[in-house]
């Protein structure tokens, strides 16, 4: 059958949106976001694109949607990085090689008549959200802002031409068996410096929120592939977590009194989100809040930073050994902390030494264009 590819104008991104929730409908672990989330997350009102443009392409085969991708400009992340590089990301396709390649081939063209010379990806539109291909751990339900995908996709984006730039690890670490006994006597030497954890202070939120941001654009800073939030990206996604962040899911350390790292825990939302197939309805709403009040038994270690002055302290692991403390709180069974560079040996060794088991592996491409 013919193949037919279309750059969407905005009256047409229905198509693009709605194609991966006919793909995977009724796969078993795949589990799409609220579709007003990504219409609004791929409309001009979304701060990203005050730095970013973009074209989205979807492969038709006689009328019938058989695969979408994005092209994506991330000016900010060209000059943090004084780069010249482009991204692809929003990948889905049937197992249809040669569709694959026309998409991504559009996309790269695109990319390249704006004057790029590389391509990244797949991130969806960036690494500040969801990216990576799934290559390994394909046996279950994927944590909350974490992507999944059947394992047909790595032969279609290695047929396009593309090769590993970076894989992006996550971990599993049973709750149940709390923190390493080895480390409680380096715990307890720690807690007695002048190292303090404290919860996060909802009646000053702003404030915890601005200190979080701080820490995260500073923390992250020299690490391959990252690009500072803006403001309004920054406090975009505050607010779109607000809802579900309890105090106790925001922790920071503060060394005399100076925040100097935080982590941040959310539970699995995709528990209940995967009922909803994308749109919240009232035949539907009762199985998503059962789901959110009592089928949410794991969670996910979302982000872990502390300042480059004061790392190499042990800061990290009284950071990890509360967040153990909270998800056994909340009765998870089980936590992901996701993702860490493959070769941010100094994370990777401290998630390995309190007892995290790696257990799935993402990785992003890269191409050459022209």
């Amino acid at each position: 059958m013919s193949l037919q590819i279309r750059a969407l104008k905005d009256d047409r991104i229905e198509d693009f949106i709605n194609f991966p929730y006919a793909l995977f409908e009724g796969d078993r672990y795949w589990v799409g976001d609220l579709k007003s989330n990504v219409r609004y997350l791929l409309s001009p009102r979304h701060p990203f694109w005050l730095h970013g443009e973009r074209a989205l392409f979807v492969a038709y085969r006689e009328g019938r949607a058989v695969g979408r991708v994005a092209a994506v400009i991330n000016r900010a992340y060209n000059t943090f990085h004084e780069d010249n590089t482009g991204f692809f990301g929003f990948f889905d396709c049937e197992n249809d090689p040669e569709a694959a390649e026309a998409l991504l081939g559009s996309a790269e063209n695109y990319l390249e008549k704006k004057g790029l010379d590389h391509v990244i990806g797949p991130v969806n539109p960036s690494t500040n959200e969801t990216c990576g291909l799934l290559i390994d751990g394909f046996d279950g339900l994927p944590m909350i802002m974490m992507p999944y995908n059947p394992e047909y996709y790595i032969k279609l984006v290695e047929g396009a031409g593309y090769a590993k730039a970076k894989d992006l690890f996550a971990y599993r670490i049973d709750v149940s068996k709390g923190f390493s006994p080895r480390y409680e006597k380096i715990i307890k030497r720690l807690e007695r410096g002048n190292i303090r954890i404290r919860e996060a202070d909802v009646k000053q939120l702003d404030k915890e929120i601005a200190s979080v941001k701080k820490i995260y654009n500073g923390a992250w800073e020299k690490n391959w592939g990252f690009v500072p939030m803006t403001d309004r990206e920054f406090f975009e996604e505050a607010a779109s977590l607000k809802w579900v962040v309890k105090p106790e899911y925001l922790y920071f350390a503060e060394v005399n009194g100076v925040p100097a790292g935080f982590v941040l825990l959310l539970p699995n939302l995709n528990v209940p989100l995967k009922v909803l197939n994308g749109s919240l309805g009232p035949f539907n709403i009762f199985p998503f809040l059962y789901r959110m009040l009592f089928k949410m038994d794991s969670g996910r270690l979302l982000t872990l930073g502390v300042l480059k002055e004061y790392r190499s302290r042990g800061i990290e692991m009284l950071l990890i050994k509360k967040a153990l403390e909270s998800a056994a709180k909340a009765k998870w069974s089980y936590g992901e902390m996701s993702w860490t560079l493959e070769d941010n040996s100094l994370i990777n060794r401290t998630i390995d030494s309190v007892g995290g088991e790696l257990y799935r592996k993402y990785r992003l491409y890269g191409k050459k264009l022209g």
